[in-house]
């Protein structure tokens, strides 16, 4: 089957939906691929790029009239009316607010399957679409707000004054928002975050976020997508969402409901209540905005100075990394509905997979698919209980005991020595070993490597004393020198035979 990828039409479009890397991956599956000439020159996928990875260039004609056509954003009327009758489409289509697509797609007597429809499970993670370019995009929004506030996010202390960290509120918890505060994390902000999700709290305090906490009911989300608010949790998180606005330098929304215009999170009276100088990058623009004010793909500034940003092509806006990524998607998904890797699309209605993505076929509606019921949580399983063996431990009178037996035993042993030399050997070594307890006691396991390193010198060292001490006449001095060498070689030896298999796990074979 020959699959052909279109030039996109839409105005100021970058994005291609197959590099040359992944056109060539497309190949390996025995598919023949051809690329309309200039397609991913946006994307720095110029035509020469594509014929040195031995995929074939061709003329609009020629790519429109293929077996399978690959796109990013959705067909027009007029590219629908090019297909050939029986033939596939693939790309976004937002399926569940375009309805007078579906219907022209299934008047054509086509098969459609859409990116952004990839049910959120597991399986079919490598071919999300729409976290590749939200995880992009999230990264963008930070970018492009760190170009308008004009000031650096990080707080710094210097010989002229101080000057405090920006403040980062991010609104959504999903992909786009985990990136936009790992990438505001990472160049020092404080941020602060919010999802109606309870699941989220722990991922955002991993990137280095703060997880703004409400006081209401929520339930574990059973897709991945945040559901829309009650009344009540709406009334919860508005006084909340006013004061954390306002105190921020930087309002990043995200909040999206699958098929629903985008919830208004941020009013009128909260944005005039923001500091000037103030920006907020509303990545719900292109579904209506979570803020007011939000005009898609325009920059507003109110009269107090806040600067609003609607930008619908933030993942545009990397083009070359987007495309690789998006076209990966594709590559995965061709994966799967080319099992025998011979060229031929098959489609399995079985698989909760291809179900979900496939809008229509061969002129048959299939939208809306089932309902596929994720749980984010996994199940808990009743154990059995284990009743554990306590052991006995020493009370706190006992411990005191055990100390007080020792120094005892210390100045005992420093009262009956013969010589001073010996009372001071004896006392560096009785240090020594608190001192090491204590020491190698609170190193953390991902240390245990290099201090491994470090006890092979000190064990070198004694060796070295060792030999030292065996040309003596003295018997116990030669047996005692002769344990501490083996023991000692013990120790180097088994260290680096442990340090190598460490080693070795991190290793790429051969």
């Amino acid at each position: 089957m020959l699959i052909g990828i279109p030039r996109e039409s839409k105005a100021g479009e970058t994005l291609v939906a197959a590099t040359a890397k992944t056109a060539g991956q497309l190949q390996a599956l025995g598919y023949d691929v051809v690329v309309e000439s200039g397609a991913g020159a946006l994307a720095d996928q110029a035509d020469e790029a594509f014929a040195e990875a031995g995929v074939r260039v061709g003329t609009t004609g020629e790519v429109w009239g293929a077996d399978v056509v690959v796109k990013v954003n959705a067909p027009t009327a007029d590219e629908i009316a090019r297909l050939n009758q029986g033939a596939t489409i693939i790309s976004m289509m937002a399926p569940a607010r375009s309805p007078e697509l579906v219907e022209q797609l299934s008047a054509q007597g086509v098969t459609a399957l859409a990116m952004d429809a990839v049910p959120r499970i597991s399986r079919a993670q490598s071919m999300d679409v729409l976290s590749s370019m939200a995880n992009v995009a999230g990264y963008r929004a930070v970018v492009e707000a760190a170009h308008e506030f004009g000031r650096m996010f990080t707080g710094q202390v210097t010989a002229a004054g101080k000057m405090p960290p920006a403040r980062v509120f991010v609104i959504g918890g999903g992909v786009a928002g985990l990136a936009a505060i790992g990438a505001a994390a990472a160049m020092g902000a404080v941020v602060r975050a919010f999802d109606v999700r309870p699941e989220v709290a722990e991922q955002v305090e991993s990137l280095g976020g703060t997880f703004v906490e409400v006081d209401f009911e929520s339930e574990v989300s059973t897709d991945g997508y945040a559901k829309e608010m009650t009344a009540e949790q709406e009334q919860a998180t508005a006084a909340m969402y006013d004061e954390e606005a306002r105190n921020a330098d930087i309002v990043i929304t995200t909040a999206l409901i699958p098929g629903r215009p985008a919830p208004r999170l941020v009013h009128e009276d909260t944005v005039a209540q923001m500091k000037p100088g103030s920006v907020v990058v509303d990545m719900a623009a292109a579904n209506g905005g979570n803020v007011a004010g939000t005009q898609a793909d325009q920059r507003v500034v109110t009269d107090n100075g806040v600067t609003i940003l609607g930008y619908t092509d933030l993942a545009g806006r990397l083009a070359a990394q987007t495309s690789q990524l998006y076209g990966t998607n594709i590559v995965n998904l061709f994966k799967l509905v080319t099992p025998e890797k011979d060229g031929q699309l098959t489609l399995d209605m079985d698989d909760v997979v291809q179900r979900g993505v496939t809008v229509v076929q061969d002129g048959s509606v299939m939208w809306p698919p089932p309902a596929v019921t994720v749980s984010a949580t996994p199940k808990t399983v009743e154990a059995a209980p284990v009743v554990k063996e306590e052991k006995p431990q020493l009370t706190a009178r006992g411990k005191m005991f055990v100390v007080l037996a020792a120094i005892g035993a210390f100045w005992l042993v420093n009262a009956l020595a013969p010589t001073d030399d010996l009372r001071r050997h004896f006392t560096v070594l009785m240090l020594s070993i608190v001192i090491g307890y204590y020491v190698i006691g609170k190193v953390a396991h991902a240390l245990h490597t290099p201090l491994m390193s470090v006890t092979n010198a000190i064990s070198g060292v004694v060796v070295v004393g060792a030999l030292v001490q065996v040309p003596t006449d003295d018997g116990l001095v030669v047996g005692l020198a002769a344990a501490a060498i083996l023991l000692a070689s013990i120790n180097i030896f088994g260290g680096f035979a442990v340090t190598r298999r460490m080693l070795a796990m991190f290793s790429k074979g051969a």
